[in-house]
């Protein structure tokens, strides 16, 4: 049963080779698209390089300390416009409560890594197909925000002049915010629109709301970017408008990965077949 015969118009069958595709497998570019095992070494490295290249370029763009400011109050006053500038308000009640804001602080400096880095060992464990195109939602999201940085300069709450913010890592004396205390000529401190504390927050949410199957870690999913919201604001290290920001590239990270793999990462496949050792053979159907 190897070849597959055809009828020709003066009736005689004539034998046709298997298509070039079966023995040589996809194209580059479609093996690319195509979901396949993560390989644990290539991801460890990739995350790693990535986000050191991440921290640089973000900190290497120009800290433009006047227009920071100035758009700072532009927010500021939009947000009054738009009846929404709640966030000195947030700011002093929750720093009114010492307990409460210490732990903001930390929650602030420590879970927008370990959770997001938590939730990719989770896909990597139990959804290696759709690892890759989840994975690159959230590369694609960081990306653009590197572009939103240099192109649009933002000075945070704290730092506003005569904002009547409290800079409430400095006041408690806590440690972790790299744009605070000593840490601060370590970090671009006007590199605050978008807010990747949401635009990671909520990605991480949404892959746990989709894909978790126990009700109350679905539930936990999406109370994590709510409660981030909080943070940031009472924090004092974004407004609101920057928490949309990062939704907005948390968008653009999805229509990458829907482009490029032609469906949304959380609609493929759980798992995917082991990779066969032949370059571009495909496994033949057993009893075949």
């Amino acid at each position: 049963m190897g070849d597959t015969t055809v009828t020709t118009p003066e009736g005689r069958e004539a034998a046709l080779p298997h298509p070039v595709t079966a023995e040589t497998g996809p194209g580059p570019l479609r093996r690319l698209r195509t979901p396949r095992r993560p390989r644990f070494w290539f991801e460890i490295l990739l995350i790693a390089v990535s986000y050191w290249t991440y921290s640089l370029v973000r900190n290497a763009v120009p800290e433009q300390k006047a227009e920071a400011l100035r758009n700072a109050d532009w927010i500021w006053k939009a947000e009054h416009q738009l009846g929404i500038a709640v966030e000195e308000s947030v700011n002093h009640a929750v720093n009114s409560v010492t307990w409460l804001i210490v732990g903001m602080n930390y929650y602030y400096a420590t879970l927008h890594f370990v959770v997001t880095l938590g939730v990719l060992v989770w896909l990597y464990r139990r959804h290696p197909g759709r690892y890759a195109a989840t994975r690159l939602v959230l590369f694609a999201t960081t990306g653009v925000a590197l572009v939103g940085y240099y192109l649009y300069p933002l000075a945070p709450p704290r730092l506003m002049n005569g904002g009547g913010f409290v800079d409430t890592v400095m006041v408690h004396q806590t440690w972790g915010s790299m744009a605070s205390g000593d840490l601060k000529h370590m970090s671009n401190q006007y590199a605050a629109m978008p807010s990747m504390h949401i635009g990671w927050s909520v990605w991480c949410g949404l892959t746990i709301f989709a894909l978790a199957t126990i009700p109350w870690v679905r539930v936990l999913g999406l109370l994590y970017p709510a409660l981030t919201l909080v943070v940031i604001v009472a924090t004092a290290n974004h407004f609101w408008l920057d928490a949309v920001g990062g939704v907005l590239c948390l968008a653009f990270g999805f229509t990458v990965a829907r482009v490029w793999y032609g469906r949304q990462p959380y609609a493929l496949p759980k798992v995917v077949p082991a990779q066969t050792r032949g370059v571009g053979r495909p496994l033949r159907p057993t009893g075949v």
